[in-house]
């Protein structure tokens, strides 16, 4: 029997989050956190439209996330990412504690693996579900923009 909320499930409803930021001219990548089986935060990057570097996706999904659940920490959370986190979202990760990240596509470049960042000792991570389809997306994004 497979459950309707399980991890592909999830990762869908983030891939969802990265279809808005590509609709909205932003590189594709959407972020949800889920506690319990219910999302409790959405983000997609807003990096163009809020003129902010730091505006991506997992760190719009960590501030909602913490303003649902009234504090900072999300130990008892899953973040679904489309892409690995990068340095500055992995560090910010870090410090909420949060319990596991799951990601779609691998960054070769950027990534928190490649860099060498450290996550929370008790936060869990793995990577590769749907990263066909959250590759795709980021390639249609590219070469749209080079057209």
């Amino acid at each position: 029997m497979i459950l309707p909320y399980d991890d592909t499930y999830f990762m869908n409803k983030a891939l969802q989050e990265a279809e808005h930021a590509f609709d909205r001219g932003e590189i594709p990548v959407g972020a949800v956190i889920v506690v319990q089986d219910r999302i409790i935060a959405r983000g997609h990057n807003l990096t163009e439209q809020l003129n902010d570097v730091t505006a991506h996706a997992e760190m719009q999904a960590i501030t909602a996330a913490a303003n649902f659940l009234g504090g900072k920490y999300l130990k008892d959370c899953t973040m679904y990412v489309t892409l690995e986190p990068c340095q500055m979202c992995a560090g910010a990760l870090y410090w909420s504690q949060i319990g596991r990240i799951v990601y779609a596509a691998s960054d070769a470049t950027l990534g928190c693996g490649v860099m060498g960042t450290k996550l929370h000792p008790k936060t869990k991570i793995e990577g590769g579900l749907l990263a066909t389809e959250a590759s795709d997306l980021l390639k249609r994004f590219f070469e749209k923009k080079r057209k």
